[in-house]
């Protein structure tokens, strides 16, 4: 199995700043998303995402978050093996030092 690319918080929130146009995909359950998402991000729950293929595009990179890396981690494998090319933000959420979006 190929390995899932990475990227740290601190890198992802660098690039934001930078400006770069980023593609992310938070994919936390309803109530982990109402405290808050990076701004920018796209909500899709990790148990929806099989009926959500054709968001996808395979010519672009998608940032995959959620709270702590490990469920993202398992969309990035699921993605990466339909084609899609993928990245996992490690440690997820519970290290974020940037500025979240409120979603209430």
């Amino acid at each position: 199995m190929e390995e899932i690319q990475i990227i740290t918080p601190e890198e992802l929130k660098s690039k934001l700043e930078q400006g770069e146009k980023l593609e992310l995909v938070d994919v936390r359950e309803d109530e982990e998303v109402a405290e808050g998402m990076i701004p920018g991000a796209k909500h899709i729950r990790m148990g929806d995402i099989p009926a959500n293929l054709d968001y996808f595009d395979k010519d672009k990179e998608y940032i995959f978050i959620c709270r702590s890396s490990r469920r993202s981690e398992n969309v990035c494998y699921y993605l990466q093996e339909q084609g899609y090319k993928v990245r996992n933000m490690i440690g997820g959420m519970m290290n974020w030092p940037g500025e979240i979006k409120e979603t209430r």
